[in-house]
């Protein structure tokens, strides 16, 4: 059994100082998917995280302080894949893939389109593009768990205002309608197996009191293959972990 978490950090040194570090310790994750390193390599805790008992893979941005994606694993994976090989995305430093045996485990980390039209125009041929990599990659790796900020919400149950943010990014109907489809392509959201009810979220807004009100949105996931569907024992989310305005969802998973 393997407890896969993943975890948008929102800077993993403002989360250090947060107590991500007693927190990792405590929820004993196999692997933790990381997003929003915000970091260069050599400015990621790689020793405090070996003294814990994992080993670090990342890519990080070319622009200093922004995006970066990482893994944290306690077993040592077969291969490593940095990035999609798309240099647009790849300087953003959005997908890393660790593959051990025939199951591999993707941290990735979705464009936000929420700063103007440009980046929403980014997000949206992202979204095509990373539909297009993801049926490429299943063919050479068909059992893909793809665990991260999707930066969108799929249905009305996974934001706390539906009709007020209809027009917001992250949950446009064209989002939605691509997060549809991108199920239905052949994965399970991991969460929603096990759980449907509302008021459930990974991310609050740091303005009006958001968190503390429980007025979120649910834009994190573990994306499981359909074919890895009856290996999956539990999902859930632990909004008690504060290092970041997100907070870590769990998986636990027979792989």
């Amino acid at each position: 059994m393997k407890k896969i978490i993943s975890y948008n950090v929102n800077g993993i040194r403002a989360a250090m100082k947060k107590g991500f570090l007693d927190w990792l310790n405590a929820a004993t994750p196999d692997i933790v998917c990381i997003q929003e390193t915000k970091a260069q390599g050599d400015q990621i805790p790689i020793f405090d995280f070996e003294a814990a008992g994992y080993k670090t893979y990342l890519l990080s941005a070319v622009k200093k302080g922004y995006s970066g994606v990482a893994i944290l694993t306690k077993e040592e994976p077969d291969n490593v894949v940095y990035g999609m090989g798309i240099s647009k995305y790849d300087d953003e430093g959005r997908f890393i893939r660790v593959d051990y045996g025939d199951v591999s485990v993707v941290s990735v980390y979705h464009p936000s389109g929420s700063s103007g039209e440009l980046r929403q125009t980014f997000k949206m041929q992202w979204l095509d593009d990373f539909q297009q990599y993801i049926n490429g990659l299943k063919k050479e790796r068909p059992k893909l768990i793809i665990a991260g900020d999707y930066n969108i919400c799929h249905k009305p149950i996974d934001i706390h205002d539906p009709i007020r943010n209809a027009k917001s990014s992250g949950f446009l109907p064209e989002e939605r309608e691509w997060i549809g489809k991108f199920i239905d392509s052949g994965f399970v959201d991991s969460f929603r197996a096990f759980n449907s009810e509302p008021h459930n979220y990974s991310w609050w807004s740091y303005r009006a009191n958001a968190r503390a009100n429980n007025k979120g949105w649910r834009i994190d996931y573990q994306m499981v293959s359909e074919n890895l569907k009856d290996k999956m024992t539990r999902a859930l989310i632990l909004p008690e972990a504060s290092q970041s305005d997100h907070c870590p969802i769990a998986l636990e998973i027979d792989i």
